[in-house]
Parts: C-alpha cells; sequence; structure tokens
C-alpha cells in the first residue's frame, strides 16, 4: 500500500511540476492547483502533500517585480500569426532580447505585449500586457 501512494504521489507531483512549469502562477495559484491533483490522486493526505508541492512550485515561478519593470515600453512591436500565450514558444523569427540586469530572462514585444521568455527554450513565462 505504501509503495503504491508513494508511486501515486511523485506521479503528481511529476505531473503538477511540468504543468505548472510554463503556467503563469502564483503561489495561492500553485499551492490550489497542486491540492487538487494531489486530492484527486492520492486523497486528503495527497491534497496536503500536492498543496505543499504546488505552493513550492508557484513561489519558484513568480517573476520578481524588478525584471518586469526593468523591460522598456518603448520597444517596437512583432507581428506572429502564432498563439502568444503562457507556455508556447515563440517563432525563431522574433528577436528576443535580454532582460537588463537579469541574464536568466528575455524578453520581446509581440502583437503590442510584452512577454518574458525562457532564452533556451524561447518559452513565454509571463506576459505583462
Amino acid at each position: 500500500m505504501n509503495k503504491r501512494f508513494a508511486v501515486s504521489l511523485v506521479s503528481a507531483v511529476s505531473l503538477l511540476a511540468s504543468g505548472s512549469a510554463f503556467a503563469q502562477s502564483t503561489t495561492a495559484a500553485g499551492a490550489a492547483n497542486g491540492a487538487r491533483t494531489g486530492g484527486e490522486i492520492a486523497g486528503p493526505v495527497g491534497e496536503i502533500v500536492g498543496g505543499t508541492v504546488g505552493a513550492a512550485v508557484g513561489a519558484g515561478l513568480e517573476i520578481p517585480n524588478a525584471v518586469i519593470t526593468s523591460i522598456p515600453r518603448d520597444e517596437p512591436s512583432v507581428v506572429v500569426r502564432e498563439r502568444v500565450v503562457v507556455g508556447e514558444p515563440l517563432p525563431d523569427t522574433v528577436v528576443l532580447r535580454p532582460v537588463p540586469r537579469y541574464t536568466e530572462y528575455r524578453y520581446a514585444v509581440v502583437n503590442d505585449r510584452r512577454v518574458i521568455v525562457e532564452p533556451r527554450t524561447r518559452r513565454i513565462v509571463k506576459i505583462i500586457d
């Protein structure tokens, strides 16, 4: 029984982490989503563990306000036909610019919206406006 529970819990955590890795999330949303997923898989105990893991994942995904405020508003916008949503990669034709003082992020202005991007995968991690 314990082995099955542990396997279920590990599965829940991996599903939660992969599903929320590119989600525009906060600590509270991560906790709520984790609790829901954990509860569905492992009942009340899974709900507690899932909520804790979800909160940690959500906290790790939050982008500091300093990053958001350091992105210029006056950059020219590029028009793309692809969906511009969190979790989707930007096309290779979009030039990614470095975020001042934050080398782990890049940004672009796409379809009149500023987006923060994970440079290795080009996936959008936050849409600012």
